[in-house]
């Protein structure tokens, strides 16, 4: 028995200046960060969408950037393995939880006084936006029906 389901919207065939649009302030929002701080990002918003499709992706992103396999692991679980991420990087998984479960408890300002002491302000804005637009994409790939490990960026 198969669990597939029925094919949905190619969203960017459908609708593709709102697609490439996205495309650019996905690009726009990565300016002057670490690609790696981008990916862990990503990573921890796609876990707590539950997008299996993005997930993939920026695992196997993360990995071909070179990103250690214990660290990707860690994700998940990094407020309590807070070792193997750097203060930067706690204070921007803290940030991602916080705007990808905005509904819970909105952003609390200790989350966001944190991330602010260790990101300059045109940093923190760009940290924002790759948030924002991973919360884009994994409800784009989650809405639509993507399949994890069928990346059609290549």
């Amino acid at each position: 028995m198969t669990n597939a389901i029925a094919p949905r919207v190619n969203f960017a065939a459908a609708a593709p200046k709102a697609f490439k649009a996205l495309i650019g302030f996905d690009a726009a929002a990565r300016e002057g960060l670490d690609p790696a701080l981008v990916e862990l990002i990503q990573i921890r918003s796609s876990q707590l969408n539950g997008c299996a499709y993005c997930l993939h992706m920026h695992v196997s992103d993360a990995r071909k950037a070179g990103e250690d396999d214990l660290r990707l692991h860690m994700v998940a679980v990094w407020h309590e393995a807070k070792h193997h991420f750097s203060a930067k990087e706690q204070a921007a998984l803290a940030l991602t939880e916080a705007v990808t479960l905005v509904a819970a408890d909105g952003v609390q300002d200790e989350v966001y006084a944190q991330a602010a002491s260790q990101f300059d302000e045109t940093e923190l804005a760009h940290v924002l936006a790759v948030i924002f637009t991973i919360n884009t994409w994994n409800r784009l790939a989650l809405s639509t029906g993507k399949v994890a490990g069928t990346d059609e960026r290549r």
